[in-house]
């Protein structure tokens, strides 16, 4: 075989792997590489059959990142068949991992990119949950997935930041009664609105501990007991105003009330959203 060569790029997949294989290999044969074409998605061997029939040209290579080991064997099958030369790009380094691990691949195909997919979304979560923290720009709760609302100290942000970390947009709000919440807090869905409370005596001891830390005094009225009591029944009302769902994180760790909101966020999924309170109105 000589003269110049057609690479086809092959995948069960997008076949971005398939295809870099096959330049970083063109780059080093100057111009004798005519072309490089990427062919993706072939996850049947109606397609395999396809593809060969589609191939005319005289000097061809397949370089192919197929993990479903049917459609894998009858494209080495009917390439052989075929004069065709079909190299696995994926399938050595599978076969070798497998051997000294003793642990089976998946075989699912797009694997790569779900997990490609999955980070960035993380990331723009986090960004998300940063940007919307303790009520910074009230107009992007309405893109929130999830939005938090509570007096001070109930967790939001360290919540916003686990959910964030599952992928989920969070937006935080406070509530303080000598400030009027947001119009928008009004405007989302109330099945997206999570209002978190906690035992007066629970939020007495942790406020006065986080000024210790910052070394005030903890007899501020942040602190008292009685300024506790008044936010919490103006942040009550709120919640009931609206009929979101009310979580008490009194006794709970982060992963706890994370897990009571994470099951909810599923539940809605599932039942499509239709859940729908007062904060719809």
């Amino acid at each position: 075989m000589s003269g110049e060569l057609v690479i086809y790029a092959v995948s069960d997949s997008v076949g971005d792997t398939a295809e870099g294989v096959a330049r970083a290999a063109a780059v080093q044969f100057n111009s004798h590489v005519k072309q490089i074409k990427r062919v993706a998605n072939i996850d049947n061997v109606s397609m395999v059959d396809g593809l060969l029939k589609k191939i005319k040209e005289p000097n061809v290579i397949i370089v192919y990142t197929i993990i479903i080991p049917e459609i894998k064997e009858y494209l080495d099958k009917k390439a052989q068949e075929a004069g065709i030369l079909a190299i696995d790009v994926l399938g050595p380094i599978i076969g070798n991992v497998e051997q000294l691990t003793g642990s089976q691949p998946k075989h699912e195909a797009g694997l790569l990119r779900k997990m490609n997919f999955d980070y960035f979304k993380r990331v723009d979560a986090i960004e998300f949950a940063v940007k919307n923290d303790d009520g910074k720009d009230p107009r992007d709760i309405l893109k929130a997935d999830a939005v938090l609302i509570g007096v001070s100290r109930t967790s939001k942000t360290p919540l916003s930041m686990y959910l964030a970390h599952k992928n989920v947009f969070v937006a935080n709000l406070p509530l303080v009664p000598e400030v009027e919440p947001p119009k928008e807090l009004y405007m989302v869905p109330a099945n997206k609105v999570y209002g978190l409370i906690i035992k007066p005596a629970k939020l007495n001891e942790i406020r006065r501990e986080r000024l210790r830390f910052l070394g005030l005094s903890d007899n501020a009225s942040y602190a008292n007991i009685n300024r506790i009591k008044k936010e919490l029944e103006y942040s009550e009302g709120i919640m009931k105003d609206i009929n979101c769902k009310i979580v008490d994180v009194t006794n709970n760790a982060v992963e706890e009330t994370a897990s009571i909101i994470l099951d909810d966020l599923n539940n809605r999924m599932i039942e499509g959203g239709k859940v729908e309170g007062k904060g719809n109105n």
